[in-house]
């Protein structure tokens, strides 16, 4: 693997997520420059003393260095006042996150939704060079400055306006798929998390699959769905794209068709890492709660505490008791597991069973003959049959949603049998 050389540069000493990122784009971190500061400077972010340490370090530097990452936003300003005195490619931290989406995106949705959003972000840039041509400066841009920039800016809004309507149309589909499988009596299930949190490894442990699971930020960008296999009870469980602290809004909205399966399901599973230390937890507990609000979850939250076979057992019940003081978890049901050990997980699909909207209870009767035969099949399918018993009649007590229980209800008249109320 060919690691590429950068440099970090910081307003404070929290450096973890920051590398985090680099290294999932296979960046080796050479060196940090941190200056503490409350706010950036306005022209470069850091200050003018701190650009020329930067800048000599890396003349004098034997390695080359490819890449410079500032852990923040950049305004365009610094982020050309930057390049102009240091010499090399500067990102920022959401250009990094923006080429770790494009490294990712496997499906036609994703890759629509990771060019919706770096073509949101180039906007400012472009408009900023556009500025600096007109005032006399010639910024080398795509081949030299050769492109005309002002066309490049026009082309941005087209490709921006198409790029919207193919989301839109594979968005309608989606919508027109989820119908149908509420229609047909599935509940729909979301994961949900902080990115890494181990969300993907749950869907391949509940549904029996298995998904591609890396232990890196961000391996999840389409949406994956599967059937839980474990309950007779039809769930299609669904996961989604990590979250991660200070996401504009324009990727969370270029992302919006995705998210909008945490949205509309029935029950949302939030995955947090129980292995971290207390206030990172708390960190990103709180972000992960902060975007589910914001996406108008309204259904129960499950907060899924995994990753317990990496905390000692003396210090599991004192984790879970701190998070509680914290106030996060109040009328939220929780649940400590281990996905690797498979541990408490019929727990959690209790919990899951338990969440689920409008389970109606009720009983049928059905004549003994070959056509209830294949009912009682297709009804162990779609729906959890807690009862069965055979006398002159079958007699069948079923759980199963509103849409699903009228179904079965007029389909059991059809074949002669009908409805025990008791």
């Amino acid at each position: 693997m060919n690691h590429k050389n950068a440099i970090i540069i910081a307003l404070n000493d929290e450096l973890s997520e920051i590398k985090d990122l680099a290294e999932s784009l296979d960046y080796k971190i050479f060196k940090t420059f941190i200056q503490n500061r409350q706010t950036p400077d306005v022209n470069s972010y850091i200050g003018s003393g701190k650009v020329e340490e930067i800048k000599n370090f890396i003349e004098d530097s034997e390695k080359k260095i490819n890449l410079i990452i500032v852990d923040g936003e950049l305004k365009p300003s610094q982020w050309f006042n930057l390049e102009k005195k240091i010499g090399i490619d500067v990102f920022d931290r959401i250009r990094l996150i923006l080429g770790i989406f494009e490294e990712r995106a496997d499906k036609k949705e994703a890759k629509l939704q990771v060019k919706l959003a770096q073509l949101q972000y180039e906007r400012p840039y472009v408009r900023e060079l556009i500025h600096r041509a007109r005032a006399g400066e010639h910024p080398g841009f795509m081949a030299g400055g050769e492109y005309q920039v002002d066309d490049y800016y026009e082309m941005i809004k087209k490709q921006m306006k198409k790029v919207k309507e193919q989301l839109n149309n594979i968005r309608n589909q989606r919508e027109v798929r989820r119908r149908h499988r509420h229609v047909v009596g599935f509940y729909l299930v979301s994961l949900a998390g902080y990115t890494n949190a181990g969300k993907s490894s749950l869907l391949n442990l509940l549904s029996n699959e298995k998904v591609k699971v890396e232990g890196r930020l961000f391996s999840t960008l389409s949406t994956t769905t599967r059937k839980i296999s474990k309950k007779s009870v039809p769930i299609l469980l669904t996961d989604t794209v990590g979250f991660i602290k200070n996401l504009p809004a324009y990727i969370i909205d270029a992302f919006h068709s995705t998210l909008e399966e945490i949205e509309v399901a029935d029950v949302v599973l939030l995955v947090v890492d129980i292995s971290e230390k207390e206030e990172n937890i708390i960190k990103k507990l709180k972000i992960s709660l902060d975007e589910l609000i914001e996406l108008g979850v309204s259904s129960p939250i499950i907060i899924t505490l995994n990753k317990t076979d990496l905390v000692p057992i003396k210090d599991l019940h004192p984790k879970v008791e701190y998070i509680k003081n914290q106030g996060y978890l109040e009328n939220k049901k929780v649940v400590a597991v281990s996905v690797k050990n498979n541990k408490n997980i019929e727990e959690l699909l209790k919990l899951i069973y338990e969440s689920l909207p409008q389970l109606v209870r009720f009983k049928i009767k059905l004549p003994i003959n070959k056509e209830s035969q294949s009912f009682i099949s297709w009804i162990y399918e779609k729906a959890n049959v807690l009862d069965i018993s055979y006398s002159d009649y079958v007699i069948l007590k079923i759980d199963c949603n509103v849409s699903l229980s009228s179904k079965i209800i007029a389909k059991c008249k059809d074949l002669n049998g009908n409805q025990i109320i008791e």
